[in-house]
């Protein structure tokens, strides 16, 4: 039988004062830890300077001569003159349809048009002496030939129409942003957009205000935008137009802001139209003022106030102009230089 050995009295005892050691100085140091992190306090001192009161909204790139041209009847592409990216003049021919059957739709709404006159220069002969004693079958004959002119007749305004605008032309000088088909031969209809065209000097920041923040906007306010895209830029430009009636279809009462940029000669490799962003209106400004970060400003069931000591210093205040980063202080009881803890 093997014999098992007894560990003596003193030694179990060693292990577990040791044990007992190891556990207290981790929960002395876990628990210093612990209070070091609650002890930090941070603070900054109340300083006097420009506080901005700022209105962010949000808006998108558009432009006043934008243009989605399309032809006004179906046909075949016999001629594409652009490519996509070229520069053109107003009045440039772009692409056209050829119009040999709309030229022959021409020509036979025109002498449907003579035939008719003829038709209806003949009746009102036969019918011009009785003009006080005309009868029914003569002013319904009268009549007829009347009707198959007017009706001639537009229908020989719209052939002309469609072979006269059988080429799309540049409305005004641009550069081409979008070419449905670059080459000829293909049929089309009157509802599929063909050439998009841009001027980028008319591109402004369209923006988007409801009634209580139209009130604090005017025409000729500086404004500051932010694209999401170019978020490191800070483009310039002013307030030209404020909606007077809302726009439609919007829920709730919504006015449209129009704000040019400053830069005339948008690079429209880079501005695109539909690109969003913020602009930030500056409503309010007050040079002289005292002010501390927001989060420096409590709240409690007496009102707002800052710690003005590391225990229960509560300095009641009021506040004045809040900016992104700066709030302005107002009391008697604050200077400058005062030190205010979080």
């Amino acid at each position: 039988m093997k014999e098992v050995k007894k560990v003596p009295f003193y030694k179990k005892k060693k292990f577990w004062i040791i044990t007992i050691i190891i556990l207290a100085i981790f929960g002395f140091y876990y628990f210093k830890r612990s209070s070091s992190k609650k002890s930090v306090v941070t603070s900054t001192e109340v300083k006097k300077g420009i506080v901005l009161e700022v209105l962010t909204l949000s808006g998108e790139i558009m432009a006043d001569e934008y243009a989605k041209l399309t032809f006004p009847t179906a046909g075949e592409v016999s001629w594409v003159g652009v490519k996509e990216g070229d520069e053109v003049k107003s009045g440039q021919s772009l692409t056209k349809l050829n119009t040999v059957i709309l030229n022959a739709a021409y020509q036979q709404a025109k002498a449907v048009l003579r035939a008719a006159e003829a038709t209806a220069d003949n009746i009102h002969d036969q019918v011009k002496d009785h003009s006080g004693d005309e009868t029914f079958a003569q002013k319904d004959l009268r009549t007829t030939a009347e009707a198959a002119k007017d009706r001639a007749y537009e229908s020989y305004i719209a052939a002309e129409y469609n072979l006269r605008n059988s080429t799309i032309s540049a409305p005004f000088n641009g550069i081409i942003t979008y070419l449905a088909h670059p080459f000829s031969g293909v049929n089309v209809f009157p509802t599929e957009t063909q050439v998009e065209i841009l001027n980028p000097g008319t591109m402004y920041f369209d923006v988007s205000a409801d009634q209580s923040e139209v009130l604090k906007l005017y025409v000729g306010q500086n404004v500051e935008i932010v694209l999401d895209t170019v978020s490191n830029e800070r483009l310039k430009g002013k307030i030209v137009f404020i909606g007077y009636t809302p726009k439609p279809n919007e829920a709730g009462t919504i006015y449209k802001v129009k704000v040019a940029f400053d830069d005339k000669n948008m690079d429209i490799k880079k501005y695109r139209i539909g690109l969003s962003g913020d602009a930030n209106f500056t409503t309010a400004q007050k040079d002289d003022a005292l002010y501390v970060p927001p989060n420096y400003i409590k709240t409690d069931a007496s009102g707002r106030y800052i710690s003005k000591s590391r225990k229960n210093g509560k300095t009641y205040i009021e506040t004045g102009l809040e900016g992104e980063d700066k709030t302005e202080i107002i009391s008697d009881k604050v200077k400058e230089g005062d030190v205010v803890f979080d």
